[in-house]
């Protein structure tokens, strides 16, 4: 099943640039997810980009779709490693919002890819998907779970808002809840909006109205004043 995923960011971008700062958006394409270790060479310019003069100045709210969670999880890697040296990046950070971030087992992880990105070889996906994290245990899951510890730990105090369902193949809502409870006891102001029924990443199609209300009101309490310039 395909989704217009261009449309439903163009939209998105288009409402939040009336309501908060000029935007930039780093797409994630599905083999940097594969291969972690692409991923993590695109943080770094990511980070370096974000430090650069044109930027060093402006407040930051990072809105990750799906697997562009785990992107920012690898960016948050590099900020581990040293976080004297991005202490002002994180605190630039006024707001998080996270759509369908995918979350859960490995399993599940190869489950989902077969049920949404190849439908109709679901089950031979999933096995090849098992076998490929298997025999590239130290490229892939290694770079996973590194990027979980680091999420999980994030120096970021900055309020999160977490959208996502109880039907979605990628993306467990028991673990999606324990991370919310967990930032929660870390002292994040978090806001969620769950559905028992939906789509991943497609929470704005199926649910427009309640969707931009919720991202409106949590922007609104973010108190981040409109900037002129536009990305």
């Amino acid at each position: 099943m395909k989704r217009d995923f261009r449309g439903i960011k163009t939209q998105l971008q288009d409402f939040k640039e009336a309501k908060a700062p000029s935007s930039m958006r780093s797409d994630t394409v599905l083999q940097t997810f594969l291969w972690p270790r692409w991923g993590l060479d695109e943080s770094t310019k990511l980070l370096e980009l974000l430090q650069s003069e044109r930027f060093v100045s402006r407040p930051l709210l990072v809105h990750a779709f799906s697997i562009g969670g785990y992107t920012f999880a690898q960016l948050l890697v590099h900020v581990s490693q040293d976080t004297q040296k991005y202490q002002a990046l994180t605190h630039r950070i006024r707001g998080q919002i996270y759509d369908s971030l995918v979350v859960g087992s490995l399993e599940m992880m190869a489950t989902g890819l077969g049920k949404t990105v190849f439908p109709r070889w679901e089950m031979l996906v999933k096995h090849v998907s098992l076998l490929y994290f298997g025999v590239f245990k130290r490229q892939t899951v290694d770079y996973f779970n590194a990027g979980i510890d680091a999420f999980w730990n994030t120096p970021i105090t900055a309020p999160a808002l977490f959208f996502f369902c109880e039907n979605d193949p990628l993306s467990d809502p028991r673990a999606t809840e324990e991370l919310i409870e967990h930032l929660r006891e870390r002292g994040v102001d978090v806001t969620a909006k769950k559905w028992e029924d939906s789509t991943h990443a497609g929470h704005l199609k199926r649910h427009q109205q309640e969707y931009l209300s919720t991202l409106h009101s949590f922007l609104h309490s973010l108190s981040i004043a409109p900037l002129k310039a536009k990305i």
